[in-house]
């Protein structure tokens, strides 16, 4: 906000243009006479009969009713007469008190009280009016003082009226409080007005708010309450611009701070897609203290119409209000500036919403974000896993982000995904940290367990020495503004968490499937009990479980909430309630991917931990078989028959499945898988009965089903 403009010197250095009293120039000027005395306001008097000491008891009746009639038109615009002075009241700067020479008949003083009050209501409006006109006071304060400026020209005109009947003869004293009679209480309810808006040095929508209040308080009399109903009515004129600018423009015009809306221009929208933590679209605009009463109610409507007009002009999006909408004429008690601003509100979020949608294509892109962060087109992940091994195998640091973009490209390209012109806005990502770790980073994340403990129930923490791109791996996609109002980076990270679990689950799979495949070699070895036998049961076992949650994750919570999100945002009518359909989507998917239950998730993760352990346990000691045979091959140099290599190889097999070390291993592994899946059962079963999605998880992963 601009500072204030500053009030010109010529308006305060010449009072007699200002309608101050021509008695306080001539103190300030004595006052600055070097060598003068102090002149007090208090001890002056006008006139000749002041200076001479006569008194106006000596005058007969008939002319102390003249002289006091003169005094009183002087006095009522706030100007000394002969016999009637003005003194300030101590105590309260800008108040004054009339006062009578004290030998006028009693009768006359009497009546001239009366009319004081008027003359000292006279005074306090109009030093109001001269004060509030201040560039500093606000377009509110200005408006407020120009009525009062108008209603004082109707009051001085009355004096002036009385003037004239004075003048022809025509008044008497009772006469003059005859006439008055019909300004007392009017002025009376302006002087109040400003005297509790001077004590409260009101401003912008506190004074309307006064305003309001003085004239409920008026119920009684109608003729004043409708004077102060005026009053509000043109002191609003200057706020209802600023409304109407906001609600039908999405411009703050607001040169003294008045209006209830405050701008914060530090924070940009390109913080959506960067930072976590953004809060451009909550408070780049917000509420101030200070709301009109009368606009409480729709305060948040107000302030929400603003916003969307301002993406849309942010956009380059011509906003052109219909011309069906009425303009802000009045806050009256009819209550139409309420459909207005509904009208302008539906008016704004139709449109945005309309473009968001037609222009945007916010539902593919919503559709694009499930097709590759959800993996609802896997194709080109099995590729790429395929293609980009190597690199994804080691440790994060080491990881060229350039090389895994490069192949990610290839497999787009070589899948059915060359047909989505979206998969151009993929972005490989590799993080630095373990799932478990990320999840504890979050703050805001609504965890069932503190980020300490998460971080320290971290799986097989020697496993962390040696993680890989595999565990760290993520994809990510580029969001044009004004998409990432909805796709923020906060609702990113979201995705990109269920991705990395769903991609986990994927590896672990790939390499179970890897090491069934070697121990097909054994398959004409039909011991039992044999570790070659119990190897290829747990490793179906093991499948088994991988398969089942990759099923749950996929098909009994992704693809449902996704349909119900996507059912809904259908019938959304603002963008506000589209970011809400859509964060409520995510955080229900986090939390029934059990990222949110830092318990389920640690036995999850060790789960698959011994299930990649198995693997690479398999894979490493089998194709040494292969690799012995080979040798003996190759030494014998002389080829054997059919028969004698059958011979050879299944006692070579024996006597590896009966190898010590691989037995214990086996057994070690099948003890270790069926201990922690046995122990998952009982912690499912005591969080089912608040959690009624981990009764589908039990019978996908368990095969049984946990009463409620």
């Amino acid at each position: 906000m601009d500072p204030a403009p500053a009030t010109p010197r010529w308006n305060l250095e010449r009072p007699y243009l200002t309608g101050r009293f021509h008695q306080e120039a001539k103190s300030a000027a004595a006052a600055q006479a070097p060598g003068s005395k102090p002149f007090s306001l208090d001890s002056f008097s006008r006139g000749a009969g002041a200076s001479t000491g006569s008194v106006i008891g000596s005058f007969a009746a008939s002319v102390q009713e003249l002289l006091v009639i003169d005094d009183l038109l002087s006095a009522l615009v706030g100007i000394e007469g002969r016999y009637i002075s003005i003194k300030r009241v101590h105590g309260k700067e800008g108040y004054v008190a009339f006062q009578i020479d004290s030998s006028m008949d009693l009768a006359f003083q009497e009546r001239t009280r009366q009319i004081f009050p008027l003359c000292e209501d006279y005074v306090l409006v109009s030093q109001f009016v001269e004060s509030r006109s201040h560039f500093k006071n606000g377009l509110v304060n200005h408006a407020l003082a120009a009525a009062l400026r108008a209603f004082l020209l109707d009051y001085q005109a009355m004096v002036a009226q009385l003037e004239h009947q004075f003048r022809l003869g025509r008044l008497s004293l009772q006469g003059l409080w005859f006439f008055c009679q019909r300004m007392m209480s009017s002025l009376n309810a302006l002087a109040v007005l400003v005297e509790k808006a001077t004590s409260n040095n009101t401003s912008g929508s506190a004074t309307l708010n006064l305003l309001q209040s003085q004239a409920k308080a008026m119920g009684g009399d109608s003729a004043v309450r409708s004077l102060l109903e005026k009053m509000t009515e043109y002191a609003s004129a200057a706020y209802l611009r600023m409304l109407e600018r906001w609600v039908y423009e999405g411009v703050i015009d607001d040169p003294y701070g008045e209006f209830f809306i405050a701008e914060n221009k530090s924070l940009q929208k390109e913080s959506l897609t960067q930072d976590y933590d953004a809060k451009y679209w909550q408070q780049r605009y917000s509420l101030k203290e200070g709301i009109p009463s009368f606009l409480t109610n729709v305060a948040a409507i107000i302030l929400t119409t603003g916003k969307y007009l301002n993406v849309m002009r942010e956009c380059g999006h011509n906003v052109q209000v219909s011309l069906t909408n009425s303009k802000l004429m009045s806050f009256g008690s009819n209550h139409q500036y309420l459909e207005c601003i509904k009208s302008a509100y539906d008016f704004a979020s139709g449109e945005l919403l309309t473009l968001m949608k037609d222009k945007y294509d916010l539902i593919g892109k919503l559709r694009s974000l499930k097709r590759y962060l959800l993996l609802d087109q896997g194709d080109f992940l099995v590729h790429f896993m395929d293609i980009a091994r190597e690199e994804l195998t080691k440790k994060p640091e080491e990881i060229s982000a350039e090389k895994l973009q490069s192949l990610l490209d290839i497999a787009l390209r070589s899948t059915a995904a060359a047909s989505d012109p979206t998969h151009e806005e993929l972005i490989c990502c590799v993080e630095r940290s373990s799932l478990l770790k990320k999840l504890a980073t979050l703050k805001d994340l609504d965890c069932a367990c503190p980020a300490d403990k998460l971080a320290a129930a971290d799986v097989d923490q020697s496993m962390q020495l040696s993680i890989t791109g595999l565990e760290t791996f993520c994809l990510s996609n580029k969001v044009q503004w004004p998409l990432s109002l909805v796709i923020s980076r906060k609702a990113l990270t979201k995705y990109q968490l269920i991705f990395r679990l769903l991609f986990h689950c994927k590896h672990v799979s790939r390499q179970l499937c890897s090491a069934w495949q070697i121990q097909q070699v054994f398959r004409s070895v039909k011991i039992l009990g044999t570790p070659i036998l119990r190897s290829s049961i747990l490793c179906r076992s093991m499948l088994k479980f991988v398969n089942s949650l990759l099923h749950y994750l996929t098909f009994e919570v992704l693809e449902p909430n996704w349909h119900l999100m996507h059912d809904r945002l259908q019938t959304a009518r603002s963008i506000d309630e589209v970011i809400q359909i859509h964060d409520f989507f995510l955080q229900k998917c986090l939390k029934e991917c059990l990222l949110l239950s830092p318990e389920l998730l640690v036995k999850i993760e060790k789960l698959k931990a011994l299930c990649l352990q198995y693997a690479t346990s398999i894979q490493l000691l089998m194709p040494s078989i292969e690799v012995t045979n080979s040798e003996n091959k190759s030494k014998s140099g002389k080829s054997r028959s059919r028969t004698n290599k059958s011979q050879d190889r299944d006692q070579q097999l024996k006597l590896t499945s009966e190898n010590v070390i691989m037995s214990e291993s086996i057994l070690k592994f099948e003890a270790a898988f069926n201990s922690e899946l046995q122990s998952l059962a009982p912690t499912l079963s005591n969080s089912s009965h608040t959690e009624p999605y981990l009764t589908h998880l039990a019978q996908c992963i368990l095969g049984v089903r946990i009463d409620q």
